[in-house]
């Protein structure tokens, strides 16, 4: 139930809950507005504890914005978090055009309340939900056709030109959270990523709020957040499900492994049945057909000709093996050839806004190399199946003539 609290303002709620009071404040995450609301609230607040829409990565990535100069490429590809770390270089680089534009640096007013506790000596609870394990749920929740809608929305919104911001859609995104709502597009176009990006974090932020130790607490999220910790705030929900990356479903590993099953095992029959020169047609277009389309997606991101020859060679190998994928051969070769700079790690936030800057950016190129190789591979393998089908179905069964010259036999004996 909200009361009316100490600070006017519409963006707080004051939530009285078990002999506690929260103020839950919805901000902006790039608006100086939100800094300034934020810092008067704790004022005159003056809370037993502060929450904020932080996780530990997130806050050292801001109080450290020189961190990926430590990144290792090749150990993120390694580890199959390429994709992982490619989603949060796009969601930073988003949110860093922003702030540009809006002169101030996204998760300002985040800070501002990092401080403030400092300051004050105030306990400050990092309320959000680890951004890997926020990621990495939201991309597996995508499954094959969400990837491809995603993925074909990434291209295209990159392609097209920016579009200047007016000074009206200025002050629009100062009084909203802008990335949530452009997280809230693609949870209409695709609802269980929806899921995974908001519905679960609100449930996550609510239930860290409410462990919050204190009687007096001022919580600092972002505006499209505050609907739904407000509904949850009450209830005590168990984290444990939404903490974690939920495994592959038995289903989706039997599919992974039975398409390869299938090729395989086609390409056998036909061998037994109708002799090694289909066998060994088949055999030739699958690996025309998923190696030029593994060599064609490491091409497309401008690969150094070393990593478009392995992508070629790798792809009809590491396609009938569900736990090999092309894109990591791909990356791992572009990272050893094409070793990453300094400057590479230093401007990679500048260059990842624009696509020029991603493909003259080594480290954010060898993310789109593992990427875009993956895609093309997966592509290659729907045309190369197809293909083995047209060859089996188009190859005439051997006439048995031994059963043939039996019965005719059979017929003539008197």
């Amino acid at each position: 139930m909200n009361e009316p609290g100490q600070v006017t303002s519409p963006n707080i709620d004051i939530i009285l809950s078990e002999d506690r009071e929260i103020h839950l404040i919805g901000t902006a995450h790039v608006s100086t507005q939100s800094v300034e609301l934020v810092e008067a609230a704790i004022s005159e607040v003056s809370p037993d504890a502060i929450a904020v829409e932080l996780c530990e990565g997130r806050l050292r990535s801001m109080q450290d914005p020189d961190r990926w100069k430590n990144t290792n490429i090749a150990t993120v590809i390694r580890e199959g978090r390429a994709h992982v770390l490619l989603a949060q270089l796009l969601l930073a680089a988003y949110q860093r055009r922003l702030g540009t534009k809006l002169n101030i640096k996204p998760g300002a007013e985040m800070m501002a309340a990092v401080r403030a506790s400092q300051e004050r000596g105030i306990p400050c609870s990092l309320a959000d939900r680890d951004i890997g394990i926020t990621l990495r749920r939201a991309l597996a929740s995508l499954g094959i056709v969400g990837f491809f809608k995603v993925t074909y929305a990434a291209i295209v919104g990159m392609l097209q030109k920016p579009q200047e911001v007016t000074e009206e859609e200025i002050e629009r995104l100062k009084g909203t959270d802008a990335l949530e709502e452009v997280l809230r597009e693609f949870g209409a176009f695709l609802p269980d990523l929806r899921r995974a990006l908001i519905d679960e974090r609100d449930i996550y932020l609510a239930q860290k709020i409410r462990e919050t130790p204190g009687k007096r607490i001022v919580a600092v999220v972002g505006a499209a957040h505050v609907p739904g910790i407000k509904r949850h705030i009450e209830c005590i929900s168990d984290l444990r499900s939404i903490s974690t990356v939920p495994p592959k479903s038995v289903l989706l590993r039997i599919f992974g492994w039975s398409i390869p099953t299938l090729i395989i095992a086609g390409m056998l029959y036909a061998l037994v049945m109708s002799g090694p020169e289909t066998f060994t047609k088949m055999v030739t277009t699958w690996f025309w057909i998923t190696g030029l389309a593994g060599a064609l997606g490491a091409a497309v991101v401008k690969a150094h000709p070393l990593t478009i020859i392995a992508s070629f060679i790798a792809a009809p190998i590491a396609a009938l093996h569900p736990l090999l994928a092309t894109g990591w051969i791909s990356g791992l070769v572009e990272a050893v050839v094409r070793k990453p700079r300094v400057g590479d790690l230093e401007n990679i936030m500048e260059d990842i806004s624009s696509v020029r800057g991603m493909l003259s950016n080594r480290v954010s190129r060898t993310l789109l190399i593992v990427a875009s190789t993956n895609l093309f591979v997966m592509i290659g393998m729907l045309f190369g199946a197809k293909e083995l089908l047209s060859i089996a179905s188009d190859t005439p069964t051997p006439p048995a003539t031994v059963q043939t010259e039996a019965v005719e036999g059979v017929e003539k004996t008197p």
